[in-house]
C-alpha cells in the first residue's frame, strides 16, 4: 500500500451538516475501498484566491491515506463527479 495526502475543497454556501456529511463521504470511501485514513483534518472555511464555480469561499480537508492504486483511481473518479466539490488534489508520499 502506498501512502498518500489528498486535499479537496468543498462548497461553502451548502449547509454546515452537508458539508461535514459530504468529507465524510470520501472518508468511508477509502475504508470501503480497502484503504486505511491514518490522519483527517478539518482546516475550515478559507477564502480562495479566485474563484471557482462562482464560489468566493470553500471548506479545506486534508487526508493521509494508506490505499493501492486502485482504490485512489476510484476515488479519484468518484470525487470528480461530485458538484460539491470544488478542487481536489491526491499527492503520493515519498517512500522512508
Amino acid at each position: 500500500m502506498n501512502k498518500y495526502e489528498i486535499m479537496f475543497i468543498v462548497k461553502a454556501t451548502m449547509e454546515s451538516a452537508d458539508v461535514k456529511k459530504s468529507a465524510e463521504t470520501y472518508k468511508n470511501l477509502i475504508e470501503t475501498l480497502k484503504g486505511k485514513v491514518v490522519e483527517a483534518k478539518e482546516l475550515g472555511e478559507k477564502k480562495l484566491a479566485y474563484p471557482i464555480k462562482k464560489e468566493l469561499n470553500g471548506y479545506y480537508y486534508v487526508m493521509q491515506v494508506e490505499a493501492n492504486k486502485e482504490a485512489i483511481q476510484e476515488f479519484d473518479r468518484k470525487i470528480r463527479l461530485d458538484e460539491t466539490i470544488l478542487r481536489h488534489l491526491i499527492i503520493r508520499q515519498e517512500e522512508e
